[in-house]
């Protein structure tokens, strides 16, 4: 049985952000969710944290869910998606900050973090490379292969028409498709995500993401990133089709304190398909971290 979720509106940065929401107290941890997904791919790992005495936070990213859609792609600059950051960490007043992200949410958390662009305690990133890293590694055939959807989303308006067919369907399909455990995404769970894409305007947020990182390459790279002085955990499924493992092998570089985990026969969509492993993996680290 999947489980409920409870939703708060939080306004930060100007917009209105859907939440979902668990336990109290001035320990948070920040939960940065991914592409295609929402604060639902986090179901997991709230409770669990909740019961380890943290307030978990998930928000919808900006135009994703309930939250603020703002239209134009340079409002999903990663300037604008770090100072989301910034301000829903200024609305929770926490005294400790774990910052955890997927996939997008892992390339926001890990400029956030290089950048300081507000104190944190801890990072944890899931299956998403630091981005000198995957910089270099989308260079080479094989990555760049696994990165052709990346390209097709520069195209105006077609990547919305071809995710959005059949309510959705492309988008369902990607995580079950992409799942080792298939299980771990029963229709009632695909159904979810297909529902979120198809209200007005969501598929053109979601992809102007996308649109946003490459036409600020230049800035970005400019912009440089400083070496990240928090102690930071990088779980990783290993059987990822998008994003290849040896993306991973350079993080050090750019990490003063790392830890990395690999789980095997696990997909890009890790803390959905190996909730139980991801969450001790998580919950070890913070306790060794908090000594």
């Amino acid at each position: 049985m999947e489980p409920a979720l409870r939703y708060e509106t939080i306004s930060a940065n100007g917009l209105s952000f859907q939440v979902a929401t668990a336990g109290s107290g001035d320990r948070l941890l920040l939960c940065l969710h991914g592409f295609p997904e929402s604060s639902y791919s986090f179901r997991h790992q709230l409770p669990s944290f909740e019961r380890l005495g943290y307030r978990v936070w998930a928000p919808d990213l900006r135009g994703y869910g309930k939250t603020t859609r703002p239209l134009g792609v340079r409002e999903y600059a990663v300037e604008k998606l770090e100072a989301d950051v910034a301000g829903l960490i200024d609305a929770a007043g926490a005294r400790e900050v774990v910052l955890v992200g997927h996939d997008w949410g892992g390339a926001i958390a890990w400029s956030f973090a290089a950048h300081a662009v507000r104190p944190i305690d801890r990072l944890i990133v899931m299956n998403c490379p630091h981005p000198v890293c995957f910089e270099k590694g989308i260079r080479r055939p094989a990555q760049l292969r696994r990165s052709w959807y990346m390209f097709f989303f520069q195209l105006p308006i077609v990547p919305e028409l071809y995710l959005g067919a059949r309510h959705a369907e492309r988008v369902g399909r990607a995580f079950r498709g992409m799942a080792i455990d298939k299980s771990k995404f029963p229709d009632e769970v695909l159904s979810v995500y297909r529902d979120l894409a198809s209200e007005p305007g969501a598929l053109t947020a979601m992809v102007n993401y996308y649109r946003a990182m490459f036409r600020g390459f230049s800035r970005t790279r400019a912009r440089g990133f400083p070496e990240i002085r928090v102690p930071t955990l990088l779980i990783w499924g290993e059987s990822d089709t998008a994003l290849g493992k040896e993306l991973t092998v350079d993080t050090g570089r750019h990490v003063r304190d790392l830890t990395v985990r690999y789980l095997p026969n696990v997909s890009h969509w890790v803390q959905q398909e190996a909730p139980e492993a991801v969450n001790l993996l998580i919950e070890e680290w913070l306790a060794k971290n908090n000594q």
